[in-house]
């Protein structure tokens, strides 16, 4: 039995390394691909996707490997977690996350406090949110009762995927959007754009969570 303190810190640590990878791999793709877009997007998908797989493996077993807030809130929603867990581990996942993009600019010797000037707006932008967190939480839950052992690879592939499908490159994660916000490079959005994402992203998680409890769960 792990305690909450290991919980958080797992929370903290996945979510600090998933952001790092997120933004280190922009940066290097984008330095690296000669302005090509296509080509500094592939290299920022590739380590994202493979990451998470490390990452949910790794900590899995300690506290889900939400790294996620909404994902944490439907696991509220579903009862798995108590409310105690849900506020701790946004707090970690938050942290954690502003954490790792400051790690990244450290690693590449930039300016370690930024703002982000990359806009992300717009219906499109917010609908493809709404898709991406769907999917992503129809992809946890499904898994997770159809083949438990195959869930780090599902969400590792399924984020590869959704980050080209999408047309907001699949942010689906609170915290990964307000730690972007502090970066600008290539996998930043800037501040003013984090709310209506969030919105989108909180609404996807809930039609995501009763899609999953109608499909998947045997009607009485």
């Amino acid at each position: 039995m792990y305690s909450q303190l290991q919980k958080c810190i797992a929370e903290a640590v996945g979510t600090a390394l998933l952001l790092a990878t997120i933004i280190g791999s922009g940066i290097m793709g984008e330095t690296l691909s000669e302005n090509n877009v296509a080509i500094a997007l592939l290299g920022n998908t590739i380590p994202t996707g493979t990451i998470l797989i490390v990452l949910i493996t790794l900590f899995g077993p300690i506290s889900g490997a939400h790294f996620n807030p909404v994902v944490s809130f439907v696991f509220w929603i579903r009862k798995e977690i108590e409310m105690r867990m849900l506020y701790l581990f946004i707090i970690a996942q938050i942290i954690g996350g502003i954490v790792g993009v400051l790690i990244a600019h450290a690693m590449f010797d930039l300016e370690i406090i930024q703002v982000s000037t990359k806009v992300r707006n717009g219906p499109s932008q917010w609908f493809s949110e709404i898709i991406a967190t769907f999917g992503l939480i129809i992809v946890i839950l499904g898994t997770i009762k159809t083949r438990p052992s195959f869930v780090p690879i599902a969400v590792g592939l399924y984020i590869t995927a959704a980050y080209w499908f999408t047309a907001s490159t699949s942010f689906a994660n609170p915290a990964v959007t307000i730690a972007r916000s502090l970066s600008d490079t290539f996998a930043g959005i800037t501040p003013v754009n984090i709310l209506f994402f969030i919105i989108a992203q909180i609404i996807g998680a809930l039609i995501g969570a009763y899609y999953y409890k109608w499909q998947f769960e045997p009607s009485e």
